[in-house]
């Protein structure tokens, strides 16, 4: 006991020491030795890692939509496709019509289509589980895969997340069929918000985020630089202030007609150039008008 009283006594006397003696010390943050995550590109089972993460949101999470959509991700990769399915069928639980789900479900299916015939008794039986899932979905119960992706874009016609999943699988399961495909993105429609709604009239249904979603998809699933560049010009009207669109109105558009303007003025070109209209702090009244 006499052991244990000296070393809480020495515990206690090198906390007050590594506190300087002040009141309200607060230990400094740790220091982030890997800002850039290079360490954890170099683990040797990334995926592994993965797993351990997914099982806390599993856990922790398990009503949220996410969870299950990183959960299919990461069984893909991994080959486990009871579990990707599984992944896919809590999915469908939560949110049947969302276009992620969408996505995934039809993945899921093209995938498997695509796998060589069951060997061993295990790939087999593994097989005839999701072909016995297969029939139990009602979206794809009797149809194909094409006909199922054009039934979803028909439902959801009005929706710019719904076209643009439908599209991008409309070119997972038909490469040749990419000028369509995109067709379906560029065709959506902003429809205006019903009046009386509380951000306004003038403001479409579009969210930001989703234009942004669709952009990086152009870009990337679809490699179509025209067509996104296109899109990028489309959402610029409709989101001024974005500076991922380079708006007119956003801080990119804003700060570089101000520099064009100082640069003017410096060079003593400052002729028919409203200085104050380029502030950087927006449209400021002229100080003449201002009265004491």
């Amino acid at each position: 006991k006499e052991a244990d009283d000296k070393a809480k006594e020495e515990e206690a006397t090198n906390l007050v020491v590594a506190k300087g003696g002040r009141k309200g010390y607060q230990q400094p943050r740790p220091i982030d030795t890997d800002p850039d995550g290079e360490k954890l590109i170099q683990l040797e089972d990334p995926l592994g890692e993965a797993t351990k993460y997914l099982r806390l949101l599993q856990d922790h999470s398990s009503d949220s939509l996410e969870t299950h959509l990183l959960a299919f991700e990461l069984y893909t990769r991994k080959h486990r496709l009871l579990l990707a399915l599984q992944a896919v069928k809590r999915q469908m639980g939560l949110d049947v019509n969302h276009p992620d789900v969408h996505l995934c479900l039809i993945r899921f299916y093209h995938m498997i289509d695509a796998l060589p015939p069951p060997d061993t008794a295990a790939e087999k039986l593994v097989r005839r589980v999701i072909d016995m899932e297969r029939q139990c979905i009602m979206s794809l119960n009797g149809k194909s895969l094409s006909e199922s992706n054009q039934i979803f874009l028909n439902v959801h016609k009005d929706s710019l997340r719904h076209r643009a999943a439908a599209a991008e699988i409309l070119f997972l399961l038909s490469p040749d069929q990419k000028t369509y495909a995109l067709e379906i993105i560029e065709s959506s429609i902003n429809r205006p918000i019903p009046r009386g709604c509380a951000l306004g009239e003038g403001v479409g249904e579009w969210e930001l985020k989703d234009c942004v979603a669709v952009h990086k998809l152009l870009e990337t699933v679809f490699d179509a630089a025209d067509a996104a560049e296109r899109w990028r010009k489309r959402c610029a009207d409709f989101f001024p202030y974005s500076s991922y669109f380079k708006g007119v109105k956003s801080s990119i558009t804003s700060g570089t007609q101000n520099n064009e303007s100082c640069t003017k003025f410096q060079n003593g070109d400052a002729d028919g150039v409203d200085i104050v209209k380029y502030s950087v702090n927006g449209d400021i009244r002229r100080f003449e008008e201002l009265k004491i």
